[in-house]
């Protein structure tokens, strides 16, 4: 039985993926210029190895945050249903549906990207 609170909480957990998700791409953006700079001013191997090493964890949370936010996704659109079949109504219940339009927006534009 999907309660209110229910709601709340799987919709709180796409809109924190989300988040993550946008954090971990500027993050990619910032260490890929750290990289890029450190090869252009000639680093220690050492240095510019490590550096490589952490781009690649940051490039390697991106997939797993979009796995994550397709399980919650689908998490929420189940919930969402459950509640508008029992005739539940309110600001949780609007809440959780704009989240869902904007995440399926963003892996819209994300499926753009990838093409």
């Amino acid at each position: 039985m999907a309660t209110i609170r229910n709601l709340k909480i799987k919709t709180s957990t796409c809109k924190r993926i989300v988040k993550e998700l946008h954090s971990y791409e500027k993050e990619v953006e910032r260490e890929a210029a750290k990289t890029s700079e450190m090869k252009d001013k000639g680093a220690d191997p050492y240095d510019l190895k490590q550096q490589e090493n952490v781009l690649a964890e940051s490039r390697m949370m991106i997939p797993d945050c979009h796995k994550r936010l397709e399980a919650a996704l689908a998490d929420l659109k189940a919930t969402l249903v459950e509640m508008e079949e029992s005739g539940e109504k309110g600001p949780e219940v609007d809440d959780a549906r704009t989240t869902l339009s904007e995440v399926e927006q963003l892996f819209g534009k994300g499926d753009d990207d990838d093409a």
